[in-house]
């Protein structure tokens, strides 16, 4: 445990600073004639502590529609050895086609108890990424243990000046980030934990910080692309990081353990972390795009099949897996006369793949206090209880396979978060794919107005959607996860349950309310 001091601390409103004649904004302007996604897929910052002289160039090979024609560009970028101690940032310096580079954006932004970090998705294009327990547009206003920083399930802790996170067994790091058992297999290119301290015990820098890429002797800067969770993206001995350290920048390596290092802990109630889902390597499309292996590796496919019957299980729902051993879904997908199974893993149902578990369900639990109801269906919750394959586990903890944290706190209305599954409703057939799509937390007095729902909804219930229609939980299966995330950490929010139509104007999808069920949820599963 560490103490962490807070105190308010005034800032000045952020000045945007771009250029409107910059070339990468004006593409983001113009996004209807150029392909965004390729540029910004393809224009990235190479990271490397010179240590010694040499000179590695990078061949960059991407395309862009201008006025309808396809005209393809080959970036030569340049990696110069620093003169400062470590500092190190790849500079374009030649473009055939692209005579220019963006300006460093966040050069005279004020973020107070923060960091400047780039943000390409949405306009000004930065963003003040603020440090617990600072808020705030510019991190100027403190508001320890609201919302709670600590994660795993970790307790924050108030005093006067200072605040602290208690961790439960099997986490540690300022706020509880990292479990025991995180390590990393060979050189660590393939981490992606969430450990963020140095050997040092010095908080790692944001890769789209402002101060890794403005402290270079270039006044220009090509904008970092690499994931938040990259810590080794030079192939160097082990996983790494740049941190600031009285205003200067230097780098060491990540505390973190050599997976060999690691004793197993065979805990068959919890996998080393919940919530941490794999890096997409694909963009998201708003609304039922496919899913990647791993990006939602709690979903599971509930399967059916009656009692008795000798033909194969078929997927019945959707259900999100909280334990190696329970999974959590809908009460009305549970039918006593079915015998039922899980598969997890996988994204395509109708074949078998190398990462799915297949696992018999041996009890299940649906809520003493569900009801259905024509127009409704109240506490709309079950747990299926699955059978050990692999003593002590049932479910095995896989680059696809990973429980979702309960929730600690509830998010508010606004909220963007995700819904996942294959597409099964009553009023349409599934998708052999796993879909996913973005869903806006709608405010109970909103979902309680009465052209929405009225007085049809209770505390058991929570909305999400659009209340102009169009994507809702349509898109997922009853039983499936509402997910919402927040630092790094994904919270399993709601389990689809019902609603008036698809996508029907003010009549948003209508979920399990996850908060309410808590209690219930740890005394059935203990």
């Amino acid at each position: 445990m560490a103490d962490i001091d807070y105190a308010d601390y005034t800032t000045d409103a952020p000045d945007i600073l771009f250029d409107e004649n910059d070339w990468l904004f004006d593409l983001l302007e113009e996004s209807s004639k150029w392909p965004w996604k390729t540029v910004r897929n393809c224009v990235s910052i190479l990271l490397f502590r010179s240590i010694q002289s040499f000179t590695f160039t990078l061949f960059c090979l991407f395309q862009m529609f201008v006025t309808q024609t396809l005209v393809t560009m080959v970036a030569h970028a340049k990696l110069n050895q620093m003169n400062n101690s470590n500092a190190r940032v790849l500079h374009l310096t030649e473009a055939r086609g692209v005579k220019k580079v963006v300006r460093n954006i966040c050069e005279n932004v004020k973020c107070g108890h923060g960091d400047c970090v780039i943000n390409l998705n949405k306009s000004p294009y930065y963003e003040c990424k603020c440090k617990p327990p600072f808020q705030g547009p510019n991190c100027k206003s403190s508001s320890p243990c609201e919302p709670n920083p600590c994660q795993n399930g970790g307790s924050c802790v108030k005093g006067n000046r200072r605040f602290r996170c208690v961790c439960p067994d099997g986490y540690t790091g300022i706020f509880c980030k990292t479990a025991s058992s995180d390590c990393y297999v060979e050189n660590g290119e393939t981490y992606r934990g969430d450990v963020s301290t140095t050997e040092q015990g010095v908080e790692c820098l944001d890769w789209h910080s402002n101060f890794i890429m403005g402290n270079n002797t270039f006044n220009n800067i090509v904008v970092s692309l690499f994931s938040l969770q990259f810590r080794n993206p030079d192939g160097d001995d082990k996983p790494w990081c740049f941190f600031k350290k009285q205003k200067q920048l230097g780098w060491d390596y990540c505390k973190v353990k050599k997976c060999s290092e690691v004793k197993p802990q065979p805990d068959p109630s919890q996998f080393s972390q919940c919530g941490i889902s794999q890096p997409s390597r694909t963009n998201r499309i708003f609304g039922g795009s496919k899913s990647f292996p791993g990006a939602h590796p709690w979903q599971v496919s509930v399967q059916t099949r009656p009692i008795g019957a000798s033909y194969e299980f078929s997927h019945m729902c959707g259900g999100i897996l909280l334990t190696s051993c329970w999974v959590l879904t809908a009460a009305h997908c549970v039918e006593p006369t079915d015998e039922f199974q899980v598969v997890l893993g996988g994204v395509n149902i109708e074949k078998q793949e190398g990462m799915d578990q297949t696992i018999p369900v041996i009890q299940t639990i649906v809520h003493e206090n569900y009801r259905d109801t024509p127009r409704a269906l109240y506490n709309d919750i079950a747990l299926l209880k699955l059978k050990v394959t692999d003593s002590p586990y049932c479910a095995k903890e896989t680059r696809f396979v990973k429980t979702v944290c309960l929730p600690d706190q509830p998010f508010p209305a606004g909220k963007l978060c995700v819904i996942s599954g294959w597409g099964a409703t009553e009023k349409k057939a599934h998708s052999s794919q796993l879909l996913n799509a973005h869903v806006l937390l709608i405010s109970e007095e909103r979902c309680k107005a009465s052209h929405v729902y009225g007085n049809l909804l209770d505390n058991s219930m929570l909305c999400a959607g659009t209340m102009n229609g169009g994507i809702d939980s349509c898109q997922g299966d009853s039983g499936g996860p509402l997910v919402c995330e927040q630092n790094g950490t994904h919270y399993i929010t709601g389990v689809v349950s019902w609603g008036h139509g698809c996508g029907v104007k003010n009549k948003p999808g209508v979920y399990a309310n996850v908060q309410t069920f808590l209690n219930w949820i740890k005394k059935m599963t203990a």
